[in-house]
């Protein structure tokens, strides 16, 4: 069946301290990335970029006339393919390379989840996904262990939890708990085997954040949760657990518990 062009690619949902998730629509629930807006009284923050394949700036009405700060928690192009969009770019500098000169390999996006079924929706006339690649966005400033972004009212300390991805990197706001967890932990499966990941990094990664006092987990992929729902993910996935494994019959698996 052919695909009609979207008339609005991106969503929102406000979920109150000043964050907002923005998702786009119209990209499999199984792939797409949760972009978070934190609003603060000087700048705000925009945590990792979706895909980029229509104007995020432009046509997310909380995003006008407010200076931003483009956050990168890692470079897969799920996270990182609006990041150009930015004139101030932030991650981790053991992938700022890949930024700088992104490929289809060193973004994940041969792996093969970038597919027809990957979109309920066009998101302009003549578009394949074979069209698809992240385009360059050299990052302005890096984010590693230990740095905070004060954005006048609000204070983020960056965490560098490798494992995932050389750079990922997680914010938190000690003042209230809330995470931003990128692809480190979230509520399924965690990759430790697409592009430069490192499973027994990884595992030293998890182990180090199981103890951190959240009191919210805003993650790279599906819902929120709290801090005891973040240990059980840990710990299943230290027990062996919440493991990718074979591609095509993981995306079938989320098909079938209503992620497509």
């Amino acid at each position: 069946m052919d695909l009609e062009v979207a008339r609005d690619w991106y969503e929102t949902e406000s979920l109150g301290d000043g964050i907002t998730l923005i998702r786009e629509t119209h990209v499999a629930r199984w792939l797409r990335c949760n972009i978070w807006h934190v609003r603060g009284r000087n700048r705000d923050l925009v945590i990792d970029t979706g895909m980029g394949v229509r104007p995020l700036v432009r046509e997310v009405a909380v995003l006008a006339d407010r200076p931003l700060i483009g956050i990168a928690t890692h470079t897969h192009f799920d996270h990182s393919g609006g990041l150009h969009e930015f004139s101030d770019r932030r991650g981790h500098r053991l992938e700022a390379e890949i930024m700088a000169q992104p490929s289809d390999q060193n973004t994940a996006t041969d792996g093969g989840f970038v597919r027809a079924e990957t979109f309920s929706a066009l998101p302009y006339a003549g578009f394949s996904h074979r069209d698809f690649h992240v385009r360059p966005a050299a990052l302005t400033g890096f984010l590693d262990e230990g740095d905070v972004l004060d954005l006048g009212d609000r204070h983020f300390q960056i965490f560098h939890l490798p494992g995932h991805s050389p750079g990922s990197i997680t914010l938190y706001e000690k003042a209230t708990g809330i995470l931003f967890s990128g692809d480190v932990v979230y509520d399924g499966a965690l990759f430790d085997d697409v592009y430069h990941s490192d499973p027994a990094v990884f595992r030293r990664s998890l182990e180090r954040l199981r103890d951190l006092p959240v009191t919210a987990v805003h993650g790279g992929h599906y819902g929120s949760f709290g801090r005891e729902t973040m240990r059980q993910i840990i710990a299943e996935y230290l027990a062996g657990g919440r493991k990718l494994g074979d591609v095509e019959a993981w995306i079938q698996g989320e098909i079938a518990k209503g992620r497509g």
